[in-house]
């Protein structure tokens, strides 16, 4: 008998066992491939392994700019696949390690929830059975495949997901990419960088759908100017071969070739074919009634006593550092410690170059919710080391503020490395910080964080 067991081993899986392990906990964690689940074999960091590549080769090819002489730089693709599954195997054996620390067993094999027994949950893998008095479900999610013809049929072949095209061996001439997504963008960044001729094809008037207006329109615009080509507001309608016909905002029917397809139009929750029936958990269901993940509390807890969900498989916020957090709480109200699940602040990062990153309300949102407020805006520029490091870029900070009583609502952001400065908006908003508090902070200088306290003094 086990305190926990946890189905699936992702950002959401691993670091829930490891707080349950260190805190004296009996923790057994399923894993039916790696751990590390999605982000870590197929998602966050292969794919930021692969954009690191591609910044280093676009600063060897403007190396001048900074008064650097570099000749012949070229890509290696093989090479850069290689070192991508070489962090991949590193970070993995990382988290075994983990799991060892903390005293989790762990077993790699398909888990299925068979019922309740006398005393827990009781959990079918391979030819054996376990039993837990607590079980916590972060299956994740895949990618979501919609039902356009010759799509579905063209997967393994011209058309690949995520999945398939982080398993390239060489580097496509051309690739079309549907759905200008975080997903879509982070691929087609890389590929561009690397002289992959691209094309994106979005359903929305904009990329980057959830993000700022202003800055997902900055971001086009930059990466038009790289060569990249949009098609919004168009809707694929097959993929025949190789090539993508959608319909253009005019009703033209059009096409788009490529050597590979991408399909990222989001992603779905896995939680079909672990057993949730068998116990009685109930789903989450969207305006027209069809089930999108497991509903669950602000302390993740499910309708069934015991049962918990955390990650992409509650269909709700789906990254990484979103499910990790889940996990947590989780954890903690099984050993009985205060906590809950708050979304305020909870931050979105897209790894292009330039990055863009953003959290709390956009000035859409804050708008289409009546609030009184105010949007601060400065170039990057305005932080010298940005000007520094980042020769003729453009960039843009802006804070989003109550027009009362100047709490700060949302920070978004447009250049490098806004990905590791968001963090401190995440605690401004978290903490619900004025902007006259922000004024106080000291911030070192010289550094491109600067930028957001030179932006609250906008006010």
């Amino acid at each position: 008998m086990y305190d926990l067991a946890i189905i699936g081993g992702g950002p959401g899986g691993y670091v829930a066992a490891e707080r349950a392990g260190s805190a004296g906990l009996s923790v057994i964690l399923f894993e039916k491939r790696e751990l590390g689940g999605v982000c870590l074999n197929e998602g966050c960091i292969p794919t930021k392994t692969l954009l690191y590549s591609a910044k280093v080769y676009d600063y060897s090819r403007h190396a001048d700019k900074y008064g650097v002489n570099v000749e012949g730089s070229s890509i290696d693709f093989g090479a850069i696949c290689k070192r991508k599954q070489k962090v991949v195997k590193k970070l993995v054996g990382g988290v075994r390690v983990q799991m060892r620390g903390a005293q989790v067993e762990v077993v790699k094999d398909e888990a299925v929830i068979q019922g309740r027994g006398a005393e827990g949950f009781i959990i079918a893998s391979g030819e054996a059975t376990y039993e837990a008095r607590n079980l916590l479900v972060c299956t994740g999610s895949e990618a979501a495949v919609p039902p356009i013809p010759g799509l579905r049929e063209g997967l393994g072949g011209a058309v690949v997901t995520n999945r398939e095209i982080l398993a390239l061996e060489a580097q496509p001439e051309s690739l079309v990419v549907i759905g200008g997504g975080v997903i879509g963008m982070e691929f087609a960044s890389f590929f561009n960088s690397i002289g992959t001729k691209v094309t994106v094809v979005e359903m929305l008037p904009k990329i980057l759908g959830p993000l700022d207006d202003e800055i997902s329109a900055m971001l086009q615009a930059q990466y038009a100017k790289k060569g990249v080509e949009f098609h919004l507001s168009c809707k694929v309608v097959a993929v025949e071969g190789n090539e993508v016909v959608y319909e253009d905002p005019d009703g033209n029917t059009c096409r788009a070739q490529g050597d590979k397809i991408l399909v990222s139009v989001g992603r779905r929750a896995s939680f079909q074919g672990i057993g949730l029936e068998n116990i009685g958990v109930e789903l989450a269901l969207n305006p027209a009634g069809r089930p999108y993940g497991i509903k669950v509390d602000e302390k993740m807890r499910t309708n069934v006593p015991g049962v918990y969900a955390a990650g992409d498989v509650t269909g709700f916020s789906m990254l990484a550092h979103t499910a990790s957090r889940e996990g947590e709480v989780a954890v903690n109200d099984i050993l009985g410690r205060e906590d809950r699940m708050h979304y305020d602040a909870i931050p979105g990062v897209v790894y292009t170059n330039p990055e863009v990153a953003g959290v709390g309300l956009t000035e859409a949102e804050a708008a289409n919710k009546g609030l009184d407020y105010v949007a601060l805006k400065l170039p990057m520029a305005y932080a010298g080391r940005f000007v520094a490091e980042n020769e003729r870029g453009e960039g843009l900070c802006k804070v989003i503020v109550d027009g009362k009583d100047h709490r700060v609502l949302g920070v978004h952001m447009l250049g490098n490395p806004c990905s590791e400065m968001i963090h401190s908006a995440c605690i401004a908003i978290e903490q619900g910080m004025t902007v006259e508090e922000l004024k106080k902070v000291v911030f070192p200088h010289p550094t491109v964080s600067e930028i957001f306290k030179e932006t609250a003094f906008r006010l």
